[in-house]
């Protein structure tokens, strides 16, 4: 159940609504403003609400009042010129808050990002839903042989179903004991020695990660971006990594000329060292080099191999 009832209910009354503003607003934002956003088997996105536009950057950028420049091939390039560069500060103009619900584990990578105000649901003060993520198949695999942190071979399908069996079982159980502790089931055992009910910031205790929570998430342009960087990078974590997808998705209706930077020179691009970039010249000039000459390490080395498509 993405949306409870009661946050249904604001939805459809949020969006039935219209306010009349004088600042700038973005329709293509607004035509999803409060929607939620599917992502995983029970995670979404909302966008609660937003401050900027791609013209507020020009603006920070200029220091002049109103729109800045009057033609959009200007602004477009004055945005690419500011991202290529890494002026940072136009972007901290704009900001946006999200809603998300997302599994424990995806917000213990996620809260590490610590550049954004962030409220989240409090199991001490409510009860979790018995709502959990279990991943798809094609997404069970073994621990990668190369990378500590990251996923090897997918397992078989006969592997996969055992692997969930036990997700599965786990995470009902371990929900049903929460229950338990705090006394909440009506149908309980009289006899039960939790009968009292245990504190709920003790019941909590038992839950396994992949149970889901929420909070609203609120961050400036340009801390977004770094956080979609690495996110939304192939290497990130599958399970964090369609977050930040959906998340690039209402970047782009948000700020249609800053996301195209975004994806030319940050989520497209690739950031050169000094002995890199020595390589690439020595590679233009037609020297063949090799790694042991460059200076750089052998992980450095395949690094750059590997975005240049050549092989190391």
């Amino acid at each position: 159940m993405p949306l409870t009832p009661e946050q249904q209910a604001e939805v459809d009354r949020l969006r039935a609504e219209a306010q009349t503003t004088r600042r700038a607003t973005v329709a293509a934002l607004e035509e999803i403003l409060y929607a939620p956003l599917p992502v995983l088997d029970h995670g979404f996105v909302r966008v609660i609400d937003y401050m900027g536009d791609d013209g507020a950057v020009v603006q920070a950028a200029r220091v002049s009042y109103g729109k800045g420049t009057k033609k959009v091939s200007e602004d477009r390039a004055l945005i690419h010129y500011l991202m290529r560069h890494r002026h940072t500060t136009p972007f901290e103009m704009c900001e946006i808050k999200y809603h998300v619900k997302l599994p424990i584990f995806v917000a213990r990578q996620w809260i590490r990002h610590r550049t954004a105000n962030v409220n989240e649901y409090s199991a001490r003060y409510s009860i979790l839903d018995n709502e959990f993520y279990l991943p798809a198949p094609d997404q069970i695999a073994a621990q990668s042989k190369s990378n500590r942190q990251g996923r090897g071979a997918t397992l078989t399908p006969g592997e996969a179903a055992r692997v969930l069996d036990l997700l599965r079982e786990d995470a009902l159980r371990a929900h049903r004991d929460y229950v338990t502790l705090l006394n909440e089931d009506e149908a309980g055992n009289p006899h039960d020695p939790a009968r009292q009910g245990l504190a709920r910031e003790l019941a909590r205790m038992n839950l396994t990660l992949n149970f889901y929570t929420q909070w609203y998430w609120k961050t400036d342009l340009y801390n977004l971006c770094n956080f979609l960087g690495l996110r939304a990078d192939a290497h990130a974590q599958y399970e964090i990594r369609v977050y930040a997808e959906t998340m690039i998705g209402t970047l782009e209706r948000w700020v249609p000329i800053t996301a195209e930077a975004f994806r030319q020179y940050r989520l497209g691009g690739y950031h050169l060292s000094a002995s890199a970039l020595a390589v690439v010249k020595r590679m233009i000039a037609g020297e063949n080099v090799t790694q042991a000459e460059s200076g750089m390490s052998k992980r450095e080395w395949s690094e750059l191999m590997q975005a240049l498509g050549r092989e190391g």
